[in-house]
């Protein structure tokens, strides 16, 4: 028996509940799969709580990431609609220091346009301007676990520490555990990738901005109104989970060098997290303990950028196993 899971038989059990876990979920219990949803924390103690979660690809590859990156964007564009979801549609600007052809992900975004570095702060050679979505995390995961409860399917407290027994208690399990899947699954291609944020009082700023800061560190701010994510730091293998002020006063001092009107900005305080990087993405079917196991993990920077495309081809391979001769659903 799995610590705090009562032996009920499911056909989809879906463990972890960040952003991965939570559209698994969703997608799947809007196409009428009966699904259940555990996790050691509850969304609002995951990684993807403190995520920036600005529509764009970083620290990722997968063959599908573009299909993927579509299809979740055009679900955030209908859920930008409504105010509660915490997803806006705004625009901003990436900034390179050396010459690079402009990504074609990015000429495919509303509103796109190359821009005059005269315009840009010092040392930045070019750019481009576009719209996208930005979200801010933890209203979105509050907005996903409610339309989970609306569709009759709880976040569940229970922890999980073998997906071969796991896959005992469910026909199909569905494992978005991000970078605990490399202890999960024996995995030592994905590891964690340690993120840190500062959020600090906004003094004016409407548009995001990422740009490479001296260092070679991306620099980004991101607007949520009256606060401000200033970001940030991507440390391979790092697994500190407590802010590290020294690295705190970096990221802002960078961005200060490049945005003056942050000096002297309150801080509010920081977020600190831990990306499952992987390459490539593991998005498969396996065969587990007399079971079945489909992997949905290691989205690096992009998880909230793939991950309601990633879940469309989960649901796809969920639906597969379940029309097979005698497996069940319910």
């Amino acid at each position: 028996m799995l610590a705090g899971m009562a032996a009920e038989q499911t056909p989809v059990l879906v463990v972890g509940a960040g952003i991965i876990g939570l559209t698994s979920a969703v997608r799947l219990a809007e196409q009428g799969v009966p699904v259940r949803i555990v996790a050691d924390l509850p969304p609002a103690r995951t990684t993807s709580a403190v995520a920036g979660a600005l529509w764009e690809p970083y620290l990722v590859e997968h063959p599908d990431q573009d299909r993927w990156g579509r299809v979740a964007y055009r679900r955030f564009v209908a859920e930008a609609t409504d105010p509660a979801t915490g997803v806006r549609i705004v625009s901003g600007v990436d900034a390179i220091r050396d010459p690079r052809p402009v990504p074609d992900w990015a000429r495919a975004m509303p509103d796109f346009a190359e821009i005059d570095p005269a315009g840009l702060p010092d040392g930045f050679v070019g750019g481009w301007r576009f719209s996208t979505a930005l979200i801010d995390m933890p209203v979105y995961l509050g907005f996903l676990t409610d339309r989970l409860a609306a569709l009759g399917v709880p976040v569940e407290h229970a922890h999980v520490d073998d997906l071969a027994e796991a896959a005992g208690t469910a026909p199909v399990v569905v494992n978005c555990t991000g970078h605990r899947a490399g202890t999960l699954t024996g995995d030592d291609v994905v590891q964690p990738v340690r993120g840190q944020i500062v959020v600090v009082r906004n003094p004016g700023i409407t548009e995001f901005f990422t740009g490479t800061g001296d260092s070679g560190t991306m620099t980004y701010l991101l607007p949520h109104g009256d606060r401000l994510l200033v970001g940030g730091s991507a440390e391979k293998g790092a697994d500190r989970p407590e802010p590290d002020e020294r690295l705190g006063r970096e990221i802002l001092a960078r961005a200060v060098a490049m945005f003056p009107e942050l000096a002297g900005a309150q801080v509010l305080g920081q977020r600190v997290g831990f990306r499952p990087y992987r390459t490539p993405i593991r998005v498969e079917h396996e065969e587990l303990g007399g079971g079945h196991v489909i992997h949905n993990y290691g989205h690096g920077g992009a998880g909230v950028t793939l991950s309601w495309g990633s879940a469309e081809d989960v649901a796809g391979l969920v639906r597969e196993l379940l029309s097979r001769p005698g497996a069940g659903r319910g």
